[in-house]
């Protein structure tokens, strides 16, 4: 966020040094935290979780992930309290939305080391939240990061922005970016670290959060769509086998001859070779899953809404191209196909027997034809007995960690195991997966 140039630093005071409280105009600032917490109520829990650190050496204000708020004095003297406000409602989303955990996460996968890596994703979550968190009573600051100055869509997640954006031409007026560790996981050296005063400990840290996402979830209201879906997740967060889950359908998309195709677009090196002919090369096209979803009687309403969990989890698996994915509800007979534009939205439709090679028929008819077939079910099916010309991963949902059996009339009764060509993840189980 930012009201315009930043200040030069100065001498950076040492961290830890109490500096005197006439510097920092302490009743304009928490005035405009009051108002964030009177237009976003939701929020209050947050906002005033955070304690405020004066600092010479932050553009603006900044957090750490230990829910300290870092605050440059002249930034609150030239700046107005409703846009003050804005500004403190921007900086608790990033600790809310866990930015500094999911870029630490994004980083590792793929390998990103440097500030400058740190910086993209700063932007990236200024973007997801910026989106939709201006207006009913919040004032957009002057030179707030939105998606659309980088010709981006609203609605995005930080990975999904992450994807689409390098730093360049339209990225230049921000680098002075610096909302702290808390919004990109990278330690600065003027935070005060987790030994410092102040710091909130995990279990204050997730504490807040539920308070938060219960107030959203208890009163949705007129709360924009990107906190209820954080707060949907919030109730729900990510599992050991959602994990599993995604890290087998990532396999099952990279593996060879998956989403492949000749182009002469771009000629093979093996033309050079053999003069006057042009040769083809391979290229990877985005891979396009079909998701089947066992809706048959012995599916719990639980499950099939763990289900619809699990198929946000495979779109973010697979980079969030939402549009490459078809839900496809089947239990003895398949259903219609539906494109995965919002999970919430497929009616998962059935209640009957079950036989799931009717669903693998129908995502096989598809055209263009999936690159990967993921099957949710508890397993009371019959399988195909040819393996699929593509890719499949089963997700089963696990009935003996919770006590229940697959047949109430026969308490002993297992299904037998998907086919051995099936990569299989056991969903509910902490490490089960082959």
């Amino acid at each position: 966020m930012s009201a315009g140039v930043p200040d030069a630093p100065g001498t950076p005071p040492v961290p830890g040094t109490p500096v005197a409280s006439s510097a920092l105009d302490l009743d304009k600032l928490f005035a405009a935290r009051l108002h964030a917490a009177r237009v976003r109520p939701y929020l209050a829990t947050a906002l005033f979780a955070l304690h405020t650190v004066e600092s010479r050496r932050v553009p603006t204000m900044a957090v750490d992930r230990y829910w300290r708020c870092y605050v440059s004095p002249a930034f609150v003297d030239r700046t107005p309290e409703e846009e003050l406000a804005a500004v403190w409602v921007h900086e608790v989303s990033h600790l809310l939305r866990d930015h500094h955990g999911r870029s630490d996460r994004f980083a590792r996968e793929h390998g990103l080391t440097g500030p400058a890596e740190r910086l993209r994703m700063n932007i990236a979550a200024d973007c997801e939240i910026n989106d939709d968190v201006f207006g009913e009573g919040l004032v957009q600051p002057e030179g707030a990061v939105l998606p659309r100055l980088l010709g981006l869509r609203d609605g995005e997640l930080m990975e999904d922005y992450l994807r689409q954006f390098r730093l360049g031409p339209y990225t230049q007026s921000m680098a002075w970016l610096d909302c702290g560790s808390g919004a990109d996981g990278l330690d600065r050296d003027w935070e005060l670290g987790p030994n410092g005063a102040h710091g909130l400990s995990e279990q204050e840290r997730d504490a807040v959060r539920f308070r938060v996402a219960q107030g959203i979830t208890g009163r949705p209201g007129r709360v924009p769509k990107g906190w209820q879906r954080w707060a949907e997740e919030a109730f729900h967060p990510p599992q050991p086998w959602r994990e599993l889950l995604g890290a087998a359908v990532r396999s099952a998309v990279s593996g060879p001859g998956v989403g492949e195709d000749y182009t002469y677009g771009r000629p093979s090196r093996r033309s050079a070779g053999m003069p006057r002919v042009i040769l083809p090369s391979l290229r990877r096209k985005p891979p396009r899953v079909s998701v089947v979803i066992d809706t048959s009687g012995s599916v719990s309403d639980a499950e099939l809404g763990s289900a619809l969990l699990e198929v946000a989890a495979i779109a973010r698996a697979v980079g969030g191209r939402r549009d490459l994915i078809t839900v496809l509800p089947c239990d003895a007979v398949a259903q219609g196909v539906h494109p995965l534009c919002r999970a919430e939205g497929i009616p998962l439709v059935g209640g009957g027997g079950t036989d799931l090679r009717t669903g693998f028929a129908k995502a096989l008819r598809a055209q263009p034809r999936p690159d990967v077939i993921v099957v949710l079910t508890d397993g009371q099916t019959r399988w195909p007995d040819a393996r699929p010309p593509c890719r499949t991963v089963v997700g089963l949902f696990d009935r003996r960690q919770k006590g229940q059996s697959w047949d109430e009339d026969d308490p002993h009764y297992v299904p037998d195991s998907p086919p051995e060509w099936a990569r299989v993840v056991t969903i509910g189980a902490p490490t089960a997966s082959r």
